[in-house]
């Protein structure tokens, strides 16, 4: 399997090497997060973010059992987790579409009910590069038999964090491959 254009992880100098020139106030990349339909619910424990709660550098929402509880009543169906075998799909899509749009994909960890990608894209917003990246990973997992055809697979939007410096992008690239627990295979 070819891999995407830069080595997944690399810590490099996106002036030299990405061939690219990038204005001073352009993000050198971005942190794509998104979860699995149904898997991390507003309420949760784990924290998330909604429409009153997303404000770069404020709380999270708070846990809150009883509207996690009112929103797992609403699910459409049970929760989506993916397997080996679609964590593998997951994978493989977002590699062949970020070399097919010329974006350098940095890291990418597709977990049983989440994925993260580091991708430089400096032509597309992150809520666009997101948008792809969901919708061409359903389109495969369903043809690759993975998730049943009227399934969900994703949660609505995600999380889309702009990385301004060399800096952030190397602690994104670490968190993504080296911060998610154990590999899974």
């Amino acid at each position: 399997m070819p891999g995407p254009a830069l080595a997944l992880g690399a810590r490099i100098d996106f002036r030299t090497e990405c061939g690219k020139r990038i204005r001073m106030s352009d993000p050198l990349a971005y942190l794509l997060t998104w979860t699995c339909y149904g898997t991390w619910l507003h309420g949760d424990p784990r924290r998330s973010v909604d429409d009153e709660h997303n404000i770069p550098k404020t709380p999270y929402l708070a846990p809150d059992s009883i509207r996690a509880g009112r929103e797992s009543v609403r699910l459409q169906h049970r929760p989506m987790e993916l397997g080996v075998a679609a964590r593998r799909i997951v994978v493989e899509t977002i590699e062949r579409h970020c070399r097919r749009r010329g974006w350098e994909l940095l890291a990418v960890n597709a977990r049983t009910n989440h994925v993260h990608a580091v991708v430089a894209c400096p032509d597309v917003t992150p809520e666009r590069a997101l948008m792809q990246l969901k919708a061409w990973t359903t389109r495969r997992l369903h043809e690759g038999g993975c998730v049943p055809p009227d399934a969900r697979v994703w949660t609505h939007h995600g999380s889309t964090r702009y990385l301004w410096n060399e800096p952030s992008v190397n602690a994104a690239i670490a968190y993504v491959l080296e911060y998610q627990g154990p590999d899974l295979h």
